[in-house]
């Protein structure tokens, strides 16, 4: 039996990477970890848009988190990959409780009796500054940890889990986040999201130590920065799959409007702001587990193009829509296809990455994918001040399919490719 043909066996056990104890604590600890900075990304664009009153506000709360996320991500895979990855992971998330803590400071009423909403403000985008430093060396560890912890003939099945887990950390964190604001208010949610975060912390110090792997003679940050660019330039899917990623999260941000949308133009308030921020999240886990059991076996490449053009349709959809249901629905399927594209996308950067290079790589992606999502967040408001909030977003869907269209034709390897 070929390696290709045992893998596949293997890897139809739907269960095989859950049964790892040390890949079930890191889920568990991922999980709590992103459900509380999604209940944070929540939060934030809800009470800077309550500060401000302004949709450029929420905007350049993207921009705060890009900026350093950006700058620092290469750096970063250096640094990982020459740490020990555990400790790396844990100083990230000690980071964010005390970022946390700081928001909570901030929503006092203390503060708001010391200092007016405009400032205020500000304090949240220097707070932000600072989780996007920490993002930028917390993402990849993630990332990079995963093959370290499970054999290569599973990591397809750990990466459908890790991936679902993810989601559906996002799908809870969103939807609670809105849900808490309507019960308890601001400083509430805060005290919530700080309690999480020092629960994953607690959970994550389960994970073994992961020692940094012998390095080839790369002697300045510089030189294993650059090897790390040109393994991920030079192997064509990866490339790809990061490019439409990339673009399609950018024009395609419309997530980053929905508190405008709910409080004004659906009017359905932090209830209904609460759901449709979680929406998109739970058409993907939907997606995730549905292909964690009925894994796609061909043509993985067309259908992630396929999916992110569907992505695109939605987006536009939403725009449009004055119904609080038909908006619903739309993020609903937007959230099923983005989940078919992160599950090839992850699948695709896990099988192609040697573990030397996971940290750099993962660094790459970052700056590729997760970056993309903030700058989307401020092209979002940018575009909102310039056209308006509704055109500004069907302007979104339309060049996701735009970017579709052109990297069809120019990216044929990764339209035809296969795992």
């Amino acid at each position: 039996m070929s390696d290709n043909s045992s893998v596949t066996q293997i890897t139809n056990d739907p269960y095989a990477a859950v049964r790892i104890p040390e890949f079930r604590n890191l889920v568990i600890g991922r999980f709590t970890f992103i459900f509380s900075l999604r209940m944070m990304s929540t939060l934030v664009g809800w009470w800077v848009l309550e500060l401000t009153n302004d949709p450029f506000a929420i905007g350049l709360v993207g921009l705060s988190e890009f900026v350093p996320a950006f700058s620092f991500a290469l750096y970063a895979g250096h640094v990982i990959d020459n740490s020990e990855r555990r400790k790396m992971i844990l100083k990230g998330v000690f980071f964010y409780l005390l970022f946390s803590l700081l928001l909570l400071l901030f929503s006092t009423k203390l503060t708001r009796d010391h200092f007016s909403d405009s400032t205020i403000a500000i304090g949240i985008y220097i707070v932000i500054f600072g989780t996007g430093i920490t993002r930028a060396f917390t993402g990849p560890s993630f990332s990079s940890l995963l093959a370290m912890i499970v054999p290569r003939q599973f990591l397809q099945n750990a990466t459908t889990w890790n991936q679902g887990s993810w989601l559906a950390a996002s799908v809870s964190g969103h939807a609670v986040g809105g849900f808490l604001i309507w019960l308890v208010g601001i400083s509430g949610t805060l005290v919530a999201i700080s309690s999480l975060l020092t629960i994953a912390f607690f959970v994550l110090t389960r994970l073994k130590s992961k020692p940094p792997l012998q390095q080839p003679a790369e002697t300045t940050t510089w030189e294993s920065v650059k090897v790390g660019l040109r393994f991920v330039f030079r192997t064509k899917e990866i490339l790809g799959s990061f490019t439409l990623d990339m673009f399609a999260v950018l024009f395609g941000g419309a997530v980053a409007m929905v508190p405008v949308y709910a409080r004004d133009i659906l009017k359905v308030g932090p209830l209904g702001f609460g759901w449709l921020n979680a929406a998109i999240d739970i058409g993907a886990i939907f997606s995730v587990i549905l292909l964690t059991f009925r894994p796609m076996k061909k043509a993985q490449g067309k259908k992630l193009f396929l999916a992110v053009a569907g992505f695109g349709i939605c987006i536009i959809i939403f725009a449009l829509s004055k119904w609080f249901i038909l908006s619903f629905a739309a993020m609903l399927i937007a959230g099923m296809l983005d989940g078919i594209s992160v599950v090839v996308r992850g699948t695709v950067m896990q099988l192609k990455t040697p573990d030397s290079m996971r940290g750099r790589v993962g660094s790459v992606a970052s700056m590729f994918i997760n970056s993309s999502n903030e700058l989307g967040q401020f092209e979002s408001g940018f575009a909102s001040r310039l056209m308006g909030v509704v055109p500004s977003v069907v302007f979104g869907g339309c060049m996701t399919l735009v970017v579709v269209l052109f990297t069809w034709f120019k990216a044929p390897s990764l339209r035809k490719f296969e795992y």
